[in-house]
């Protein structure tokens, strides 16, 4: 029978072959905890009685949600995981010395392979899949599992091919495109479902945007998103010293789906995805035309905190200033970012424009530190969602966008088109 790319990946770990629907055991080639998540982990790997982790060089620990820590609760869980990776000597533990938000900082150090099985207490983990691995979130539990056996169990899941077809106008990315799926189909629409992304608009699409559109494919229920590796993917990889032998799968012509949707982008305009759904997708026009004024600003996140971000933004803010009621606050993802953006003299430009440019770290996003939104206050984020009281007050507003939307917002002082700039 014919196979998707997700049920040749599991195939080959399973060592036979396997389609939708199927309960499977497969091996886990990588691991991935945070610092929020792996304190959980711990204390199960440690009250099961196990002595040693099954792979230890397919487990990563990434402290990157309070990072450096906000307050005395958030040191003392920090504390258990360094702890642990100490103990244990762990290869893959990356902290201060080192950080980054696991979803950048993970391919960015070669530890993601295509071909690989991957999961992460992170729902986020599915950005993985854009260098063609599956690539999925599950509780700590389950992570404690895959420390201590280095397999885990699965659902093979169906997939949803998504066809994106023709060129992007300017300043369309991946957020852009992913926040028309979840439109379309809705935050549910994909519930234990594969998105695989494929279409002639990828070769638009660098592997920043690819790693945005994979990341958001949970905001629609999905188990993972996945795009197929290309001629892109390798050059991103070229200058990887990589895990492990990467492995290229492609879905079989004839492949069963259980939808296809086809999507022009080259009609589309910038999306905006209103409070409080990510489903709330709107034109960037019609969000003009309510002319919302923001109070805050954030570019960064595992979404849209990489070094093409950081370079839209500053395009846009380079000879501008920041409105005088809207704070804008720009976190990129890693360090290697952060350094490759003050070499590029990105940061002047945003400390010139009035941003406020922080050390990599999820604080934002979760409504953890560094950018809590106070009572009825509105922000426009690069970030992936946008529930009641995401990012601080329940009575806050999130307006999930581009980072050229955002960077255009932060000088307007409302939400803005940055073709109109």
């Amino acid at each position: 029978m014919k196979q998707t790319i997700t049920e040749k990946i599991f195939s080959e770990h399973v060592g036979e072959a396997v389609f939708a629907g199927q309960i499977i055991e497969s091996a886990i080639d990588m691991v991935i905890g945070n610092d929020i998540t792996t304190p959980i982990s711990i204390k199960q790997f440690e009250l099961s009685g196990a002595k040693k982790l099954a792979n230890p060089d397919g487990f990563a620990i990434v402290m990157d949600h309070y990072i450096p820590t906000k307050d005395i609760l958030s040191a003392n869980q920090a504390k258990i995981s360094r702890e642990f990776a100490y103990k244990h000597d762990l290869k893959n533990y990356f902290d201060e010395k080192d950080m980054g938000i696991e979803h950048a900082l993970m391919p960015e150090k070669g530890l993601v392979v295509p071909g690989d099985v991957i999961i992460g207490a992170d729902s986020h983990t599915c950005t993985h899949g854009a260098l063609g691995a599956f690539a999925t979130g599950m509780g700590s539990t389950d992570l404690a599992f895959a420390m201590i056996t280095g397999k885990n169990w699965f659902k093979v899941p169906p997939t949803i091919k998504v066809i994106f077809r023709g060129k992007p106008a300017p300043h369309i990315y991946g957020k852009d495109l992913i926040l028309e799926v979840i439109r379309l189909i809705g935050v549910d629409g994909a519930r234990y479902k594969a998105l695989e992304f494929c279409g002639d608009a990828l070769e638009y699409l660098d592997m920043d945007s690819r790693f945005s559109l994979c990341n958001m494919a949970i905001e629609a229920g999905g188990k993972s998103g996945i795009v197929a590796v290309d001629e892109i993917t390798k050059e991103f990889l070229a200058d990887k010293s990589l895990r492990a032998e990467p492995k290229f799968h492609y879905s079989d012509e004839g492949a069963n789906y259980e939808q296809i949707l086809q999507i022009d982008v080259s009609k589309l305009d910038p999306v905006i995805a209103y409070p409080f759904l990510p489903s709330n997708g709107k034109s960037v026009r019609e969000a003009v035309r309510d002319d919302i004024a923001v109070d805050q600003v954030f570019i960064g996140s595992c979404t849209n905190g990489r070094l093409s971000d950081l370079r839209i933004a500053a395009q846009i803010l380079k000879g501008r200033k920041v409105a005088r009621k809207t704070r804008l606050i720009i976190t990129p993802a890693t360090q290697k970012i952060a350094l490759a953006a003050q070499k590029e003299g990105l940061w002047d430009i945003f400390v010139e424009a009035g941003a406020v440019v922080s050390n990599p770290t999820c604080g934002a996003c979760l409504g953890g530190y560094m950018g809590i939104l106070g009572v009825g206050e509105r922000c426009v984020s690069t970030t992936n969602r946008n529930f009641v009281g995401r990012m601080g007050d329940r009575t806050s507003e999130v307006y999930l966008a581009n980072s050229a939307v955002a960077a255009a917002s932060a000088v307007a002082g409302k939400i803005a088109d940055p073709r109109d700039l």
